[in-house]
């Protein structure tokens, strides 16, 4: 099995690459859908060194020895450990990001995308399949997504622009959630938060049933014909808009939510 000791700026090339695993602390991360030859770019690196491995099954991983996946969320070591890297792999390839207190983008991926952060922002740019993210205060912003994405954070916000999503589930303690979205006939979209506000924006056309609710922050939708419901530590709007093939629901314990239509 190939292995590389990364420990100053370098470019490498690779066979076949059935799926990546890359885990870094700090500094910057792209990892980028692309029809050419896969590869990995090093421009800048401090100690200690990066290990890369490539099996003969295809399997990229490119990590710090000491920091592993499942290790991520809690991983606290002293060091700057600060990399920047540019991986370009096949679009159908699934992918496995880590990353402390590093910003990463990963675009044009079509398949699984699993993604964690401690700190780092994450931008998620033309990605579809199925996607999983999950930071501590990490903020993940999506552009143009499509296929399923599910989001865990404790304050991390979350912002998904122009998403045609199947499935969209994000769930956080005090992070802000904002979904400007276009609903396909059978996109399910559940959002929840304890205190942080969560803002939703729909195309005036769409066709969707909607259920906000909320403890003891406030609700509001821009829709007409949504009934509103209100008793001691519970409130909530609800109803169809459309033909309501698609469903949304919203909810928090102590903070607003608010549904804008937006005017096509």
């Amino acid at each position: 099995m190939p292995k590389w000791i990364i420990e100053k700026p370098e470019k490498l090339t690779f066979e076949a690459v059935s799926s990546l695993s890359v885990r870094i602390v700090a500094g910057r991360l792209a990892v980028l859908a692309s029809d050419g030859p896969p590869s990995l770019e090093v421009s800048d690196i401090e100690t200690p060194p990066l290990l890369v491995e490539h099996d003969e099954n295809g399997r990229l991983t490119v990590a710090y020895k000491d920091l592993t996946w499942d290790g991520i969320l809690g991983w606290l070591r002293p060091g700057r450990r600060e990399t920047t890297l540019t991986l370009t792999l096949p679009q159908d390839c699934p992918i496995q990001v880590g990353v402390i207190s590093a910003s990463a983008v990963v675009a044009g991926f079509e398949k699984r995308i699993n993604v964690k952060s401690v700190s780092g922002e994450i931008v998620l740019d033309g990605v579809s399949g199925e996607i999983e993210a999950e930071t501590v205060s990490g903020a993940v912003e999506s552009r143009g997504l499509a296929g399923d994405l599910s989001f865990t954070s404790v304050a991390g916000e979350l912002t998904v622009a122009g998403g045609t999503p199947r499935r969209l589930r994000a769930n956080t303690v005090s992070g802000r959630i904002t979904a400007d979205l276009e609903l396909p006939p059978t996109g399910h979209v559940t959002l929840h938060s304890v205190s942080g506000a969560i803002l939703v924006r729909l195309p005036q056309s769409v066709d969707t049933d909607v259920t906000l609710r909320s403890t003891s922050g406030r609700l509001h939708s821009s829709f007409s014909g949504l009934d509103n419901s209100s008793r001691p530590g519970a409130k909530s709007v609800s109803g169809r808009i459309g033909g309501g093939m698609a469903s949304l629901s919203a909810s928090t314990v102590s903070a607003d939510v608010t549904l804008l239509r937006r005017d096509q």
